[in-house]
């Protein structure tokens, strides 16, 4: 693995904004960066897909552990969500996508530093800018990438487990990342054959009478994608409604994905499977010894509240996060060179591995910052 600079494509914003990646800049600057790729070898693209399709073997395990044996608490989950969580389990409420971030230095199994289970965004960039950035720079490469393809598949396997029409919900972003992700997954279900409806989540109602969530022109949401967490919604005004009629509503993706996009199932991974080549050192409360570690609040976002303590000193972010607790993880052997540091986001579509999207930061720690660089293998 190797990141080498190259010259940008002429007009490079226009082409980027036609596939639907408005979003290239942001409020702290430049986020897509295509004066560098990364290169991988095919063995490596190997070790990815193995690594990831094994992670997320390993979670669905320890989610049926967490779940089975109502080790809710230490996942500060509410106990109103955790009955829902535990039938929708039972049930198998159908669930579409997720991202592992990964450290990957190319020598080192990846290891694991996160599931973004729930929210997973840089999706986008990862299944369609890097693939047309690819064909116009580098045309005899290949790329790990199928996402659009089993997004696709993903959504057309759910004809008949889902009703025909999807709402499609989002907040508003500065930088429009969650409309575009939105948006761009709207077209993935419509390919598949279902109506969809785009909608704010702000402007969600709730027919009293009927006992139902609507939209603004009075119709039933029947299936809800939401790129917005579990953990606000079953916190806010209507979180019990919510949770009193998701067997009328089909949420995507579902509540149970709240133990997998928890940090506090780092360490029960570890506990389950210690020395797990793929899975690093974690613990809730104290460090238990890690003498170099991760601090991480368990619902935490983009990078913040985070602690790395190493050899080299202390990094610490700032942010909003932290009441619910924190996990403490070992140290990965993040991939460097000459100041830039690599994590894989390494995408799960339909339970199998699907493709990678390589975030880049000139800090140990990716955050909103941190730019998406596209890949190629060969």
């Amino acid at each position: 693995m190797h990141r080498w600079t190259v010259t940008p494509r002429t007009a490079w914003e226009a082409k980027v904004e036609s596939v639907g990646l408005t979003f290239h800049h942001g409020v702290h600057g430049l986020y897509w960066d295509e004066a560098a790729y990364y290169a991988l070898s095919a063995p490596e693209v190997d070790t990815l897909e193995a690594a990831t399709n094994e992670l997320h073997r390993l979670c669905m395990v320890a989610a049926r552990h967490v779940i089975e044996n109502d080790r809710f608490h230490e996942f500060a989950i509410p106990k109103a969500a955790a009955a829902v969580i535990r039938e929708t389990w039972q049930t198998n409420q159908p669930s579409i996508y997720g991202r592992f971030d990964l450290a990957f230095d190319g020598h080192n199994p990846p290891k694991l530093l996160e599931y973004n289970a729930d929210t997973p965004t840089t999706l986008v960039e990862a299944a369609v800018a890097q693939w047309y950035w690819l064909q116009d720079v580098f045309p005899s490469k290949d790329q790990f990438n199928s996402i659009h393809e089993r997004l696709v598949e993903a959504w057309r396997k759910r004809q008949g487990q889902l009703p025909g029409t999807i709402h499609f919900g989002h907040v508003p972003s500065p930088e429009d990342e969650d409309e575009m992700t939105v948006h761009y997954l709207r077209d993935t279900a419509e390919q598949a054959g279902f109506s969809t409806v785009p909608i704010l989540m702000g402007d969600i109602g709730w027919a009293a009478g009927s006992g139902r969530f609507v939209d603004l022109d009075n119709r039933r949401i029947d299936a809800m994608f939401k790129l917005y967490p579990w953990e606000w919604m079953v916190r806010e005004d209507f979180g019990d409604e919510v949770l009193a009629t998701y067997r009328q509503t089909a949420w995507i993706e579902p509540i149970w994905k709240m133990v997998l996009s928890n940090k506090a199932i780092l360490p029960v991974l570890w506990e389950l499977n210690p020395d797990h080549p793929n899975l690093l050192p974690a613990y809730n409360d104290s460090p238990h010894g890690l003498a170099q570690y991760a601090r991480k609040p368990k619902l935490g976002r983009e990078g913040a509240n985070v602690t790395l303590a190493s050899r080299k000193g202390v990094t610490v972010t700032s942010g909003s996060y932290g009441s619910e607790g924190y996990v403490y993880q070992a140290l990965a052997p993040v991939w460097e060179q000459a100041g830039h540091y690599a994590v894989v986001g390494s995408w799960v579509i339909d339970g199998e591995a699907a493709g990678i999207g390589i975030r880049d930061s000139t800090g140990p720690v990716t955050d909103n910052t941190s730019r998406f660089v596209p890949h190629l293998f060969s």
